[in-house]
């Protein structure tokens, strides 16, 4: 079996970045981060998209960035934006990679989303919209996922520990991914 992608999903404030590259370094690979592809592609951050374009086209073109970033040949670590579990084509295209799920109270990842600004705001309350985006994706995250984590439990360099040694675990026994 070769080698596969390795993306890091859930909520905004759930650390995505930071274990995205704690395993790029480990594993020698580069990272591609959402927030960084959107401020290259289209030069704005996603909260700006989102205020210029709305949500339904923020999404779609995270969406966009997960897939081209899947099929990249360099196999990334990915720390993808979680609107991407709500699209069934990258729900199907994640079957074909090793998926991080950063899960987290919404109060934790509240607090940790009032220090930026790239990020949208969707409610007033962000305790508020982070349960709804939860209770909206959990099914989703949970599907694609092959490992998930609690942020507020672990930290990112633990979980990324466990991370790579599922990953190793997959790769010599090679199995087939259990999702479809």
């Amino acid at each position: 079996m070769t080698d596969i992608p390795i993306v890091v999903v859930g909520l905004m404030g759930a650390g995505k970045s930071t274990v995205a590259r704690l395993l790029s370094e480990a594993l020698g690979r580069p990272v591609r981060d959402s927030d960084e592809d959107l401020r290259e592609r289209y030069g704005r951050t996603a909260a700006e998209l989102a205020a210029e374009f709305g949500a339904p086209e923020l999404h779609a073109r995270e969406a966009a960035l997960l897939r081209e970033a899947l099929a990249d040949d360099r196999l990334p670590v990915i720390a993808a934006a979680a609107s991407t579990v709500e699209n069934a084509e990258s729900r199907k295209a994640l079957a074909a990679a090793f998926v991080v799920f950063l899960d987290g109270p919404p109060e934790v990842l509240a607090e940790r989303m009032r220090s930026g600004t790239h990020r949208p705001r969707f409610l007033p309350d962000l305790v508020e919209m982070l349960a709804e985006q939860r209770g909206r994706r959990l099914a989703y995250f949970l599907e694609v996922s092959d490992l998930t984590a609690d942020t507020s439990r672990r930290t990112p360099a633990e979980i990324a520990a466990e991370a790579l040694a599922r990953h190793a675990a997959r790769e010599r026994s090679e199995v087939t991914p259990r999702r479809p």
